[in-house]
């Protein structure tokens, strides 16, 4: 596949990473010739420096004979003008755009993203993702990553094994001896920075970070199983009322029972926040200003969300919070040189606004039926979702005895309502979900077995 990528930032850098990973040609543009030089030295990508949305520039960029446009820059204009000059000068067939302003994505303007007005297959926006992955973390708050597939039927959760856990040293069989009625598999283990798909008996290690695939009925009791239980947050502070922070704000007054604080430091916008909100507390200061968080009641806080975009800030003001005895802190964290010191921070959950853009945006990008994606292991790992067509090699195998390909271990197999994991027996189907957990250089593998031929059509 030929790929052209607007825009060499964050998310831009990480999307061309994982299609030149995959053998792709990809040509990432961008104004900025350092941020050009960075990417086509760090990766095997053609680079081109002109503006995006300039026709000249992405008929440089070869989107003439491309069969993808992801335009990724810090416009959304720039962005949406990209997918139209490719669409109707080049006929670029997917095009892909990320929009960051609201105002775009209200649903009174629904009809602004088609082809007869600007021709965008997909839009993304990295505040509503991110908001989404927050909220989906406060729903499981004993696990470090959460994932859900299937229309939530099946939840993929990352949980640390410490010390205490009654889980340690056990092994992936014998889990299943004693839990022969919860519907759970584990279906990957990240031990000393090496990511791997269990055996059966292999033991589970106190320090090892495990990913396991969950029905969604199930969870709460195999986060007591597995020593990962904690209540659901009933008194949260937030720092920060930007997008982010007023989304997750809105969200949860929506929840019942749930007692919101929100501290903004930006006199303009803690009153723009207070005027959108009806029963959430709108502090005007500081998040480092400890009067101020013991103002908001972070003292009794069961969870602190940092959703500043200020690293720094939401960094120590996490750390802050927990000092003064917050039970829990959640902290936005874009650069992942950061993340290397999440333990010795006492930071409990870190979320990468870029991997969960990056993983919203492959989900569009894979070929085959896969209908949700998202990347696990700071990158070495990918949970994914696909629906089973007649000529896909899964139909007619039984799940219990199938033999997935190296590197890639069976998450649960969707049929309807019910969930089935890999001890159950039973035929794959047309149409069925199933989700697979896959290393890196094995995801092409799962991608070929959602393949789409020329039979079906």
């Amino acid at each position: 596949m030929k790929a052209v990528v607007c825009g060499a930032g964050r998310v831009g850098y990480g999307i061309a990473r994982e299609l030149a990973s995959e053998g792709n040609a990809v040509t990432v543009v961008d104004w900025s010739r350092e941020l050009i030089d960075k990417v086509t030295t760090d990766l095997d990508v053609r680079g081109v420096v002109g503006h995006g949305s300039h026709p000249d520039v992405l008929d440089r960029a070869g989107v003439r004979d491309a069969d993808l446009l992801v335009a990724v820059t810090y416009s959304d204009e720039t962005n949406m003008v990209a997918c139209q000059v490719a669409h109707s000068l080049f006929n670029t067939p997917t095009r892909i755009a990320r929009v960051r302003a609201q105002s775009y994505l209200d649903k009174r303007w629904g009809d602004l993203f088609s082809m007869g007005a600007l021709p965008i297959d997909v839009t993304i926006s990295p505040e509503l993702e991110v908001s989404r992955s927050i909220l989906q973390r406060l729903e499981t708050p004993g696990a470090f990553a959460t994932a859900p597939f299937a229309n939530s039927r099946v939840q993929v959760l990352g949980l640390r094994v410490d010390e205490q856990s009654p889980v340690a040293a056990s092994t992936r069989a014998q889990m299943a001896e004693l839990f022969p009625d919860l519907g759970f598999d584990i279906v990957g283990v990240q031990r000393d920075q090496t990511l791997f798909i269990p055996q059966d008996d292999d033991p589970l290690m106190p320090g090892d970070d495990i990913y396991v695939s969950l029905a969604a009925g199930h969870v709460k009791r195999a986060l007591d199983v597995f020593g990962r239980a904690a209540p659901r947050a009933r008194r949260v502070v937030i720092v920060g009322a930007g997008n982010i922070g007023l989304y997750v704000a809105k969200a949860l007054e929506r929840v019942g029972g749930v007692r919101v604080r929100l501290i903004e430091n930006d006199k303009a916008q803690a009153e723009q926040a207070a005027d959108a909100l009806r029963r959430t507390v709108v502090l005007h200061g500081d998040g480092l200003d400890r009067d101020v968080l013991r103002e908001a009641g972070v003292e009794d806080a069961e969870l602190a969300l940092c959703l500043t975009n200020d690293d720094k800030v939401n960094l120590l003001s996490g750390v802050m919070a927990k000092k003064e005895g917050a039970a829990r802190s959640l902290c936005l964290v874009n650069n992942q040189a950061f993340h290397p010191v999440q333990e010795a921070l006492d930071v409990d959950v870190m979320i990468d606004p870029r991997a969960v853009t990056v993983s919203t945006i492959l989900q569009h990008i894979r070929r085959g039926r896969i209908t949700g994606l998202q990347t696990m292991g700071d990158g070495m790992a990918e949970a994914l979702e696909g629906v089973t067509l007649s000529t896909s090699p899964l139909v007619g195998q039984n799940l219990s005895t199938l033999e997935p390909p190296e590197g890639v271990a069976v998450c649960a197999m969707v049929r309807g309502d019910r969930v089935y994991f890999r001890r159950d027996s039973i035929v794959i189907e047309e149409n069925d979900r199933v989700v697979f957990f896959a290393l890196k250089a094995s995801v092409p593998k799962v991608e070929q077995l959602f393949r789409v031929s020329l039979e079906y059509f």
